[in-house]
């Protein structure tokens, strides 16, 4: 629970300089009858149709120009560092794209954290949800549909464990992943941070969180997403 007040630098007390948000209701049936409601699902669908289809690209596009098999160069493509800015990069630009929408939460993972904090209802993280997964056979769809030989000879560019690692530790990567992407993003819509500091945008942080993150695939090749 957030104090209500505050210790100033001499000792003085002030009241608190920022507003905790109501909490949302768990069920808002008003929200069906809202286009506002449906303009956001459209928002995180196109935005996850679009995040997956260029980042599953540049996944098969790395693999591709490095397959010795297939007269690639094992020190070329974009590598590791250039994958992590195309996840991070994407993130960036659609979660400013459509913060103002939906919330640009583009990923389940943030949509189920945001509604267990009470900050969207039950209603709108069910649809959000789905557009998103939605959202993601289509991109990968595309994807396959533009280049069905690249993407059946490298596996639509699905993650594998790293080598020398177990499940256990892939798992354990996913989860601290996971929670800290979440929790990048609990941080930056803190009334608090927009009352004390300079109003750094949810996509600034998602995309730098998400960039080095995104460096793990050498690890576990860890994917994040729920």
């Amino acid at each position: 629970m957030a104090k209500d007040i505050e210790v100033g630098g001499q000792g003085e007390f002030h009241a608190k300089d920022y507003h905790d948000p109501p909490p949302a209701p768990l069920i808002d049936a008003e929200e069906l009858t809202k286009w506002s409601f449906y303009r956001a699902i459209i928002a995180e669908f196109i935005a996850t149709l679009l995040f997956l289809y260029i980042t599953v690209l540049t996944v098969i596009g790395y693999k591709s120009q490095t397959d010795a098999n297939h007269g690639g160069d094992g020190c070329g493509g974009v590598g590791i560092l250039g994958i992590a800015w195309a996840f991070g990069g994407m993130i960036f630009v659609l979660v400013y794209c459509t913060a103002g929408i939906s919330g640009g939460h583009i990923n389940p993972a943030v949509t189920f954290g945001l509604f267990l904090a009470r900050k969207v209802s039950l209603v709108r993280a069910v649809m959000y949800m789905v557009a998103q997964c939605l959202g993601a056979i289509c991109g990968c769809g595309l994807v396959k549909a533009f280049q069905k030989s690249y993407y059946t000879r490298y596996g639509g560019g699905a993650n594998e464990l790293a080598d020398g690692y177990s499940t256990g530790t892939g798992l354990g990567a996913e989860i601290i992943g996971t929670f800290v992407l979440v929790y990048t993003v609990f941080s930056a819509t803190d009334p608090k941070r927009n009352a004390r500091d300079s109003h750094v945008p949810v996509s600034d942080h998602t995309f730098l969180c998400s960039s080095d993150l995104r460096d793990n695939r050498n690890f576990t090749n860890i994917w994040l997403n729920g």
